[in-house]
């Protein structure tokens, strides 16, 4: 049996590298790729994969959100996500919407194939950091008083429309980035305004720049592009490796 993987991924090098390293297994081929949530999920549904290899930080919808359309529309498509983001707000919200795995992009070749064999095998994977991280954070979060922090206020269709409108995007954009529309897109955004005590654009821009969504970028670069000022796109971000842990493999 082959089995059938799309890779989602913005960064070029990066999507090729991985389809090289799958099409070198036996018994994988790659059947397509998307650089955005929103293209991830019109292939999904066009070419039924078993497998998608979802990054998180994509220009547009989101890792999360797409992950979450696309397991309520084909849930017996397995979603592997590979990302720097090792926080527990950003792994319990790809678990919570359904992603069958979380591996960090800094994993060995060896950890990323048994990532790959283990969910695609019906099982879920933890990569060893991730899993390492999630048991201290457990364990700091049973001594200390639990603390709210924006990000977690939010839905998953919040957190993307704040990316967008923090990048610049009118409420009609979003909204066709999102396929709703743009009245949805102005509610939800008054919403996520409340939720943050956030009185205008100027205060959001600055909270998804708190919350790493966004980046400053240089003016004068900015403009010869035509959008002087306006906020970009995260990078990736790279994280330390802890001690090594074994990994969490769960039926």
């Amino acid at each position: 049996m082959t089995y059938r993987i799309l890779i989602v991924e913005d960064h070029n090098l990066l999507r090729h590298g991985l389809r090289s390293m799958i099409t070198a297994l036996p018994n994988y081929e790659v059947v397509g790729e998307a650089r955005e949530g929103k293209e991830a999920i019109r292939e999904a549904l066009s070419l039924r994969p078993d497998m998608i290899l979802m990054d998180l930080s994509l220009p547009g919808m989101n890792g999360i959100e797409a992950t979450a359309q696309i397991k309520r529309r084909v849930p017996d498509i397995r979603v592997l996500v590979l990302t720097v983001y090792k926080t527990d707000e950003y792994v319990t919200e790809a678990l919570r919407v359904g992603a069958d795995g979380y591996v960090l992009k800094d994993a060995s070749y060896d950890e990323f194939v048994i990532a790959i064999q283990t969910v695609i095998g019906g099982k879920k994977y933890i990569c060893p950091d991730v899993s390492m991280h999630l048991i201290n954070d457990f364990l700091h979060r049973c001594d200390a008083p639990k603390a709210v922090t924006p990000w977690n206020k939010l839905t998953a269709r919040e957190r993307s429309i704040l990316k967008l409108v923090a990048e610049g995007r009118t409420n009609r954009m979003t909204g066709e980035f999102l396929n709703i529309s743009a009245k949805t897109v102005e509610k939800h955004r008054a919403n996520l305004m409340h939720k943050l005590g956030l009185h205008n654009s100027a205060e959001l821009i600055l909270m998804a720049l708190d919350m790493g969504l966004i980046e400053h970028v240089n003016h004068s670069s900015h403009s010869a592009n035509g959008a002087a000022g306006s906020p970009a796109l995260s990078p990736d971000l790279s994280s330390k490796k802890p001690p090594d842990s074994s990994a969490i493999s769960l039926e």
